[in-house]
C-alpha cells in the first residue's frame, strides 16, 4: 500500500499525494527590510505576498541562490546577515501536477540598493512585481505561506530607521 502525505494548493486545499511522487527541494528566501517596509513580491495565481527567493540548484551554496534569487525576481542585491527561520511545507502545483518537500530556509539580510525590478524574471515564473510593503499593511491573509513565521520574526526586529 502507497503511504500518503499531505500537501497544499496554492488556494489552500489539501491533497493526497504518494509520498514517492514528491520532489525534495530547499530553497533560499530573504527577509529584507528597508525604510519600514519588508521586499515582497506578488504570487501570480493568487495576488497575496511571498517573500523572494527559490530554490537552490544541486551544487550550488545557499548563500549564492539567494543571491541570485534576488537578482532575478527583485533586481538587487543583498547582503545576508543572519538565519531568520525554518520552514517545511508541503506543496502540491495544480498547473504541473507535482507535489514538493520543501525545506525553506529564511534569512535577515541587507539591501544593497533598493530600485526593484523583475525583467530578469521568466515568464512562467510565479513570483511577480517586487515591491516594498508597509510592514503595518502585513497580515495571514495577503501573504500566501510561511506567514506565521514571516510576522513573528519581523515583530522580533528592532525598529529600523
Amino acid at each position: 500500500m502507497n503511504e500518503l502525505v499531505t500537501c497544499y494548493t496554492m488556494h489552500g486545499e489539501a491533497k493526497q499525494i504518494d509520498k514517492n511522487a514528491l520532489i525534495f527541494r530547499p530553497a533560499a528566501y530573504a527577509i529584507v527590510i528597508h525604510e519600514d517596509k519588508l521586499l515582497m513580491t506578488v504570487v501570480r495565481s493568487t495576488g497575496k505576498y511571498t517573500l523572494p527567493g527559490g530554490g537552490i540548484d544541486i551544487g550550488e551554496r545557499m548563500e549564492d541562490a539567494l543571491k541570485r534569487e534576488l537578482k532575478e525576481e527583485c533586481g538587487i542585491e543583498i547582503e545576508i546577515i543572519t538565519p531568520a527561520f525554518f520552514k517545511e511545507t508541503f506543496f502540491y502545483y495544480e498547473p504541473l501536477d507535482r507535489a514538493w518537500q520543501c525545506h525553506s530556509f529564511c534569512f535577515l539580510c541587507k539591501p544593497l540598493s533598493s530600485n526593484l525590478t523583475d525583467e530578469l524574471n521568466e515568464e512562467e515564473d510565479e513570483s511577480i512585481q517586487p515591491q516594498w510593503v508597509d510592514l503595518k499593511s502585513l497580515t495571514l491573509q495577503n501573504i500566501q505561506i510561511c506567514g506565521e513565521e514571516i510576522l513573528r520574526y519581523i515583530k522580533t526586529l528592532e525598529p529600523t530607521e
